[in-house]
Formats: C-alpha cells, sequence, structure tokens
C-alpha cells in the first residue's frame, strides 16, 4: 500500500478545459506532479500557464475536467478550498503586508491566538516568532531578525518570505509564479537554492517561468503548453543549449508530442 501511495501523483489535472465566454484558454490539459518533484511549466504569453495553475489553486473553476490530490478527486470553490488541501501558490508580487515584520507576514490570516476575551482575542506573538525562526532556520534562509519589517528586507529576502509562508502550513505542493523575475544574479541563485531545499524537505513544486535557465538549473520535468494545449511533458536533460532549443521549438510550434492526440478545431 506505501509503495502504491508513492506511485500516485501528489496532484493531478485530467483533461482540464477552461473558457472564458468564446476564448478557450484550456483546451483539454493533462498534469501530474509527483512527490519531491520540481515541474517546471514554459509557454509563451496566452499560452494557458497562469489559467492552469488558477484551476489548481482555486481562483479559477474549471469549465470541464477533474482535479485530484492523492488519488481522490476534489472540487475547489475558492483558493481557501485549495489551501485546506494543501496547495499554495506564492505570487510575482508576493502579496506581503509590507508594514508587518517577517513573522506577521508567515502567519499573516493564520495568526496563533493564545486566549480570547469575548469577540476579542489576544495573539500569541512569542509563539509565531518562534517558529518563524525554525522555519527560515530550517529553509537556511539569510533574514537578520524575524521581527525586522518586510518593507526593508531586499527583494530576494521578500520571495524568501513568501515561500516561507507558503511552506509554513504543510502544504503539499506549491506553485511559484516568475519566482525569479526581476532579481539581482546573487538572489536569483538564493531563491534556486531555496526550491532545492523544498525539495529536499519533501515539498512538491511547480515553476511558472520565462527564464529557461532557472528551470534547466532545478526542475526534474518540464511542460510546455501551447495555444492551451500540453505540447511537451519530459524530463529536464541534456545541455543548456539543447534544452533552450527544444524549448523554444514547442513554444512557437516546431514540435508537439501531442500532435495526434490534439482535436482539430
Amino acid at each position: 500500500m506505501e509503495r502504491s501511495a508513492e506511485r500516485t501523483p501528489v496532484v493531478e489535472l485530467r483533461d482540464i478545459k477552461k473558457y472564458f465566454g468564446a476564448v478557450r484558454a484550456l483546451r483539454g490539459v493533462d498534469l501530474a506532479l509527483n512527490r519531491h518533484e520540481v515541474l517546471g511549466l514554459m509557454g509563451d504569453n496566452a499560452a494557458g500557464k497562469s489559467t492552469l495553475m488558477k484551476v489548481l489553486s482555486g481562483a479559477y473553476i474549471p469549465s470541464e475536467g477533474g482535479i485530484f490530490i492523492e488519488g481522490q478527486e476534489v472540487h475547489f470553490a475558492s483558493p481557501m478550498d485549495a489551501r485546506r488541501m494543501g496547495i499554495e501558490m506564492v505570487y510575482q508580487d508576493y502579496a506581503l503586508a509590507n508594514n508587518l515584520d517577517v513573522a506577521g507576514n508567515v502567519f499573516m490570516g493564520r495568526e496563533v491566538v493564545r486566549f480570547k476575551l469575548g469577540p476579542f482575542g489576544v495573539m500569541d506573538y512569542p509563539h509565531m516568532e518562534k517558529e518563524t525562526k525554525n522555519l527560515i532556520n530550517r529553509l537556511k534562509i539569510d533574514i537578520p531578525s524575524v521581527r525586522q519589517k518586510v518593507e526593508r528586507l531586499s527583494g530576494g529576502q521578500r520571495q524568501a518570505v513568501a515561500i516561507a509562508r507558503a511552506t509554513a502550513f504543510d502544504a503539499k505542493v506549491i506553485i511559484m509564479d516568475e519566482p525569479t523575475a526581476a532579481l539581482s544574479v546573487a538572489a536569483i541563485d538564493k531563491v534556486l537554492d531555496l526550491i532545492n531545499q523544498l525539495r529536499e524537505h519533501g515539498s512538491s513544486v511547480i515553476i511558472i517561468s520565462h527564464r529557461l535557465e532557472d528551470i534547466f538549473r532545478v526542475a526534474d520535468r518540464m511542460i510546455v503548453l501551447r495555444q492551451g494545449r500540453k505540447v511537451c511533458d519530459t524530463p529536464v536533460s541534456g545541455d543548456i543549449q539543447d534544452f533552450r532549443e527544444r524549448v523554444v521549438a514547442y513554444m512557437i510550434g516546431a514540435r508537439n508530442d501531442f500532435a495526434e492526440a490534439s482535436p482539430v478545431l
């Protein structure tokens, strides 16, 4: 039974379709994410990457198709439903509160209450700070103090806080939307190291990125979307030049591993 559970994808999307009026954003996309895997999701603008991940994260309800968590079909009506099932998304703008410190951001919306006085509650700041320190240390994030305001952190540190928040509550899957956009080279290296740390600690990660070098460095497998369809689903292999040429070929339509299976519309 344990071996069977280990082989079951932690997340599976089957024949996902999403329509916005007459616009067909997703045209029957399948996606499976395995345990302890980093999956790179790529495609040109309007290929359907963000739409597919918004379906997985509960922001969009699919027009057709199913979502399966560890083999069981689930239905998400909101992002909160997805979070309760262990699906967390780290957005490109980080979605952090600048006026709060690191610990406050990690526990934002999930504050620990020490005790309640009628309708009022007293938050347990020492506990939240201790847990945030443990999380920061476990993920080897370079932040001097969990009491430091987020507005004073660098771009790379802010991204790290957003990732730490996503991992703080036993997430099964972490979705990252352009996690290295607008970061310095040094900060990019640290974020990619953090992604490797997440995999080592048992998380499964999906990265949406236009930076092919980043996908090549950390992803185990890549999926390429084009015009709402999956055209590639393969392990990341070869050298960087070969990898780049293959991805570009898929993105521009010169290659399609699923061409025979694609319906003619």
